[in-house]
């Protein structure tokens, strides 16, 4: 998050001749994060700490109080979350030594941290990739909201995250971090000729096959079903169970417990039922490089009554080993709706928006900022044994 008012933020933008006026949008960097939390403009209850703070977005924290609802809501423009919450709370649960919420429910917790954006700046929310593999639905609504996740120009105020646990029952506590937000100053760029001229100079996806598919701006990806040549697995289907996970435990649970592996198909493909989670990869390797930021299309039903990739933010240096692209297959979290569906290897499950960087960032992904997916294969959350 970040944000701006009368102490503007100018960042230091990269003198690019072939594209002038594109640089004069895009997405904040790691220092322009940063820059924002010294003004003032990214305020928060408690310091806002340095491991929060991403390669192009801010991790955002949980208050000490979640409230339970009936019902998702957005308060709309004549309403704040508090003045809905007034009329809708069902309960009140304190999170300050933790708590455990249930599948099936929805709560509302108030964010420590709190924005103050300028004109022609704004932001766009995610689940972290960790809340995206455990099924946990969380997003972000704003005073006055009309969409999810999303955070107007100008907006000044707080922020609140809907939670609601999909697959598995979890413990929660204050400053548990299950999103996280990035900012754009302006409108960048998502034309297909944007998108294919951008990933044949980065090599988002590399092109020695042939063009990228593109559409509407966004490069296509595909599912992987031949799995490991050992194993055979290819995915992993959560279980129904009574058992919660805690947030905090890293490296701690046993996969068995939770989930059931799915193995690659004799014949034809796999078929997702309704409301079934999977963990599935895309049978591409990507690399983002570090004046880059990429973004999945969650829900496209022009490709199957599905949804993808429930955390979709792939940050500068993902798929880097230092300064070489080595490419790393994107996990995806996959549900089906409305009815069973069958995927089959190399179907087209989602696509990806590229988006240029202010300035490339200064910390990009990877192990030595503490990077939990970097080099992955098909890997369920960190909170499971490696």
């Amino acid at each position: 998050m970040s944000s701006g008012s009368s102490g503007a933020i100018q960042p230091v933008l990269p003198i690019v001749e072939d594209e002038p006026r594109e640089r004069q949008s895009g997405i904040w960097p790691t220092q322009q994060i940063k820059a924002a939390i010294e003004i003032g403009d990214i305020r928060a209850a408690e310091a806002v700490l340095p491991e929060q703070i991403q390669p192009a977005s801010l991790d955002l924290r949980l208050g000490g109080v979640a409230y339970r609802v009936p019902a998702s809501f957005l308060p709309g423009r004549h309403a704040t979350v508090a003045d809905k919450l007034k009329l809708f709370a069902e309960e009140k649960i304190d999170l300050e030594q933790g708590a455990v919420l249930q599948t099936g429910c929805v709560y509302l917790v108030p964010l420590m941290e709190t924005i103050r954006f300028k004109k022609r700046v704004s932001g766009v929310a995610n689940p972290k990739s960790s809340t995206g593999r455990l099924d946990v639905f969380a997003r972000v609504i704003t005073d006055y909201g009309m969409e999810f996740d999303r955070i107007p120009e100008k907006y000044s105020g707080p922020l609140w995250l809907e939670v609601a646990p999909r697959s598995f029952n979890v413990r929660l506590r204050r400053g548990s971090r299950l999103t996280q937000v990035r900012i754009k100053s302006g409108s960048p760029p998502s034309s297909d000729s944007f998108a294919r001229r951008l990933n044949e100079e980065c090599r988002f996806i590399p092109t020695d096959d042939g063009p990228a598919n593109i559409k509407d701006g966004a490069i296509a990806l595909s599912v992987d079903l031949k799995g490991d040549p050992v194993t055979g697995i290819v995915g992993y289907r959560a279980k129904r169970t009574a058992d919660h996970i805690d947030l905090d435990k890293i490296n701690h649970y046993d996969r068995e417990a939770f989930w059931d592996c799915v193995y690659r198909p004799d014949r034809g493909g796999i078929i997702l039922e309704t409301d079934a989670f999977h963990i599935l990869a895309t049978k591409e390797a990507v690399a983002v490089p570090g004046d880059v930021a990429a973004d999945m299309v969650a829900y496209d039903t022009q490709v199957g009554e599905f949804r993808v990739h429930y955390a979709g933010f792939f940050d500068p240096g993902f798929g880097y080993s230092g300064n070489t692209a080595v490419g790393t297959p994107v996990v995806l979290e996959v549900r089906s709706h409305e009815v069973p569906f069958m995927i089959d290897d190399g179907q087209i499950v989602g696509r990806v928006l590229l988006e240029r960087l202010t300035e490339p960032t200064s910390t990009p992904y990877g192990a030595g900022i503490g990077s939990s997916y970097q080099g992955q294969a098909l890997t369920l959350s960190k909170h499971f044994k490696r």
